[in-house]
């Protein structure tokens, strides 16, 4: 049963990353399917951060919030050529806080309750949330994902970890981990949701591998595979 999921992974991973190359490389934009694959539930892409947060900085001086943004509409146009059913948090550079938040704290601390106001009042939603990491040692390296703390997020972030394994980093032995308290968002929202560190902005080679289109498609690819064959599971 492993091996034949895994082959199905790999399977549908290739023709993912080939519909990327003809929607990135060539074509420049795409018609999404008509049709809606999961009609039962709505999957909520998250580009974490956004305006005057802009999370993580590259060494470049990239900012987090633009690779998490560039990600997540890769991973929804990738999601619409199989009909499923999306809604992006975001769709530009910007932040969810309230117009009257005057500091940083209180449109982060906005931002934050806005979006989980946003998720809630979706309808059957299921959540991933994008980020990048970051750490004071430049060695640590490799996606990790995080769950929600029951069981079908676990379930779902275990095989996410193993995929990007697979598709991105072989020697990644980084496990899936239930989410600190400390990060409201997914502390605050109902729904069965993961979220995942892409890789490490503070590691020379991972950062220049995340600033890149292509390294961002294989992503959004792996993503959209682990949704895609959750739910046949």
């Amino acid at each position: 049963m492993v091996k034949s999921r895994l082959t199905s992974f790999l399977f549908l991973l290739l023709f993912l990353l080939a519909l990327s190359y003809l929607l990135y490389y060539v074509q420049g934009s795409v018609q999404t399917s008509n049709y809606c694959r999961f009609p039962a539930q709505t999957l909520v892409i998250d580009a974490g951060h956004g305006g005057e947060d802009g999370g993580a900085v590259a060494l470049s001086g990239t900012a987090e919030s633009s690779i998490n943004l560039a990600i997540a509409l890769k991973m929804d146009q990738l999601c619409g050529l199989y009909g499923v059913q999306t809604k992006l948090v975001r769709t530009e550079d910007v932040s969810l806080a309230d117009a009257g938040a005057a500091t940083l704290r209180e449109k982060k601390h906005t931002d934050l309750l806005n979006r989980v106001e946003l998720i809630e009042n979706t309808e059957n939603a299921v959540l991933l949330s994008i980020h990048q990491n970051n750490y004071t040692s430049a060695s640590s390296q490799g996606a990790q994902v995080f769950f929600r703390a029951d069981a079908e997020s676990q379930q779902w972030a275990v095989q996410l970890q193993e995929l990007l394994r697979q598709s991105l980093d072989p020697d990644n032995t980084r496990q899936a981990t239930e989410i600190p308290d400390a990060v409201y968002l997914m502390n605050h929202v109902s729904c069965r949701a993961v979220l995942v560190e892409c890789g490490f902005l503070s590691n020379p080679e991972e950062n220049a591998l995340l600033e890149t289109d292509g390294y961002q498609t294989r992503i959004a690819a792996a993503l959209t595979a682990s949704y895609l064959l959750y739910e046949q599971s």
